[in-house]
């Protein structure tokens, strides 16, 4: 019996071996597709630590000195707010038409996913199935990518479910909503609740009304198609079904619903706007920016994402004063260029800016062939619009003006161009160099007077050459000797070329100085320097002056005052770094030298708006491509240059001069902000270790300066007063520190008649 069971057992066929191969085979393949898929699934899904803590991208934030939001800095303007400061009626605004089940579900909500698979496959009708948390997930961990494939979708949608889940069990449900409105954009640049009650409305978060909030609530689900700037119906009609939503949930009586449909959106325009670039002072937030720049690395911070609070140097009365003070002056003055400007006599220069305006063109640039580009070349060419436009950017007059404590060496204004759209590009304050003229003189003073000269000390006036080198003065008169004190009043070229080459001073010494008061740009060391070639920015040569102003302490110039994180720690307080740059008494001597250009010398135009102590020095360079003024009075600091980006253009003619270009732009400011911000009059002191004293010059001495046997009483033509320090006077009257001394002056070669010649000039 046993062999005949034997027998009958059939062995598997070979056909059904391979079946079970194939369907063996098969299972394997799919059990390691799932595994693959499910693993990159999981993958791409947050960290523990990420869900733990998200990492939310905020805005930072620019304040100036007195409180004010001047700028921010963001990929993703957001500012958090608490969930405590989101009105009730903005929550149940969003639940009602979001996610109804919110305080119900796990993350996912089954039935709604069931209930939209059937419309979207069978009824052809989008509807969407995610759930806050969902939402949430997708956005604070990017799970969306762009241009994604079914695949992909399926794949994020995943990933969003399992996500979901473990942000429900990683938080509360106040939490969560905290997060996600905290996290949503709502258009217009604005991420966040807070930013977009800010941006659209101009309030808090907590005093939004019930139409607003639901207007944001329709914004979360499509910021362009509901944007009540550009479609307004769209944007009214989802507004009005959130409210009706509202009425289904019992949180909005039918009778209110009827009442708040009928409200207009009343938008903050002007906010809309200005919100994300600063239209007060756009050249001062684009400096924070770059200097934020350069410490992120120390620090270790994203000034784009980690919403920092940045506390500046800048006064917005001081700013508000400069950007009026610039406009006044440079939209009157540039009708005077435009009218005395001619293209016609300068065809080659205009050439050259048609040519690179058309080749900058993205329609030139995106031609594939070189017929195609030649094309639009003539064609822009010729189109008198296009020139036109070109010529009045070309013939723009531009602007770098700042403003500086004289004691700490604080920015309180700042005004990088005429462009007041400015969001990057050039600052005419910080990153341009050009020939200061003779606003460089007064650092060359400096130098002669602290290597023994003093403010009387004849120099003199004439011609000369010195190896092939010829300055000449502004008006093409000379003289005989002249007290540097009258030269730099008249800005005498001469006699600032003199003190070079007579071997007054050194050339390595007034690098040196400059250095030390602020001036940080290489500086060609040439006798020509000293009547101002060497190029200098304008908030370098504020500094400088700063220097003067502050009896000779140099306080380099600083923006940044305090930088604090998004919970308030804060993460650096900023000080100037401060040194001793010339003495106390160099600094009196100059300053007093300077009051005379202002008082009776080439800036006395400063007295027809400005009548508070103050002192300062013109600029014009050579065919009055760059004219300026800087100066200071007690407490502040500004310099001015006004000129053109491309140096082949100049004003033509007087009206180039410092004095008229630049000086009133200066005197305005200071005119405003002393009678707007009521700064204290303040004067000159002299320094009160009574190292500097008030002496008596012999008018008619011809004899040489300093030589005990020369000493005379005998000054038929009267006496000169003037300071000098006391180190610097002759050994035979140390003994006489303490009454009027009497020193013999180089003055008799003088022409009585000259000085009724000069004109108050550069």
């Amino acid at each position: 019996m046993k062999e005949k069971n034997q027998k009958t057992k059939k062995k598997p066929s070979k056909a059904k071996k391979i079946f079970l191969s194939i369907l063996a085979f098969l299972f394997i393949v799919l059990f390691t597709a799932a595994f693959l898929f499910f693993q990159h699934v999981t993958e791409g899904l947050p960290t523990f630590e990420q869900l733990e803590n998200p990492k939310q991208r905020l805005a930072s934030k620019v304040y100036s000195a007195d409180g004010v939001e001047i700028g921010s800095f963001f990929r993703q303007a957001r500012v958090e707010t608490s969930i405590d400061s989101i009105p009730k009626h903005f929550i149940n605004a969003l639940i009602a038409t979001e996610d109804r089940k919110f305080y119900d579900h796990w993350g996912v909500d089954l039935e709604r996913f069931f209930k939209a698979m059937v419309k979207n496959v069978f009824m052809f009708k989008r509807e969407g199935a995610s759930t806050l948390t969902q939402q949430l997930a997708k956005n604070i961990y990017a799970l969306k990518t762009p241009d994604e494939n079914i695949y992909d979708t399926i794949v994020r949608k995943l990933r969003e479910w399992i996500t979901a889940v473990q942000l429900e069990k990683s938080y509360t449900k106040n939490e969560i909503l905290e997060m996600y409105l905290n996290e949503s954009y709502f258009g217009k640049g604005a991420y966040g609740i807070a930013s977009a009650a800010d941006v659209y409305f101009d309030k808090r978060v907590q005093d939004l009304t019930i139409p607003e909030a639901s207007l944001f609530v329709a914004l979360l689900k499509s910021s362009v198609w509901y944007d009540p700037v550009k479609r307004y119906n769209n944007a009214i009609q989802r507004r009005n079904i959130v409210m009706y939503n509202m009425t289904q949930t019992g949180h909005l009586s039918g009778e209110e619903y009827q009442q708040l449909k009928e409200e207009p959106i009343k938008l903050s325009l002007d906010r809309i706007k200005a919100r994300f670039k600063s239209s007060l002072a756009p050249h001062f937030v684009e400096h924070i920016r770059q200097e934020m720049e350069e410490l992120s690395d120390q620090y270790n911070f994203d000034i784009y994402e980690d919403g920092l609070s940045i506390y500046t140097s800048l006064d917005t009365r001081m700013q508000r004063i400069a950007n009026e003070s610039v406009k006044t002056h440079l939209d009157e003055f540039q009708t005077i260029f435009d009218k005395r400007w001619n293209w016609n006599k300068n065809r080659e220069l205009l050439n050259d800016h048609i040519d690179v305006a058309i080749r900058r063109r993205e329609e030139y640039k995106q031609a594939e062939t070189a017929e195609e580009k030649k094309a639009i070349y003539e064609r822009l060419k010729k189109n008198v619009a296009f020139v036109d436009s070109v010529q009045q950017i070309a013939q723009t007059i531009e602007v770098g003006f700042v403003a500086l404590d004289n004691t700490n060496g604080q920015i309180k204004a700042m005004v990088g161009g005429r462009d007041l759209e400015f969001a990057y590009g050039l600052n005419h304050a910080t990153q341009i160099t050009r020939q200061p003229g003779s606003s460089f003189k007064p650092i060359v003073y400096i130098v002669a007077l602290d290597n023994g000269l003093y403010p009387a000390y004849p120099v003199l006036n004439q011609p000369f050459n010195y190896e092939g080198w010829e300055p000449k003065n502004f008006t093409k008169t000379t003289s005989g000797f002249m007290t540097m004190r009258e030269a730099l009043r008249h800005s005498i070229n001469l006699v600032s070329a003199r003190l070079i080459i007579e071997g007054h001073i050194e050339l390595w010494k007034i690098g040196r100085y400059a250095q030390k008061m602020g001036i940080k740009t290489k500086l060609d060391l040439v006798p020509s320097i000293s009547l101002g070639t060497a190029e200098v920015s304008p908030l370098e040569i504020t500094s400088a002056y700063a220097t003067i102003a502050n009896r000779g302490i140099y306080n380099e110039p600083i923006s940044i005052l305090r930088i604090e994180d998004k919970d308030g720690i804060v993460i650096n307080n900023f000080f100037p770094e401060t040194q001793e740059a010339i003495s106390a008494e160099t600094a009196f001597l100059i300053t007093d030298m300077m009051q005379d250009v202002v008082n009776r010398g080439s800036g006395t135009r400063v007295r027809t708006y400005f009548n508070r102590p103050a002192a300062g020095k013109t600029g014009t360079t050579q065919a009055y491509g760059d004219a300026w003024f800087v100066g200071f009075t007690p407490q502040l600091a500004a310099g001015v240059w006004v000129g053109f980006d491309d140096r082949r253009i100049a004003f033509t003619g007087n009206y180039g001069q410092g004095s008229r270009a630049a000086l009133p732009i200066w005197a305005m400011f200071m005119k405003g902000v002393y009678e707007e911000v009521e700064m204290p009059i303040e004067e000159f002191h002299k320094p009160q270790n009574g190292d500097i004293a008030k002496v008596n010059f012999c008018k008619d001495s011809i004899l040489e300066l300093g030589d005990p046997k020369i000493i005379s009483d005998d000054c038929n033509s009267g006496t000169v007063s003037d300071y000098i320090k006391l180190q610097d006077i002759p050994s035979p009257f140390n003994a006489r520190r303490d009454t009027s001394v009497k020193i013999f002056e180089r003055y008799m070669a003088i022409d009585s008649t000259a000085h009724e010649a000069f004109e108050i000039v550069d």
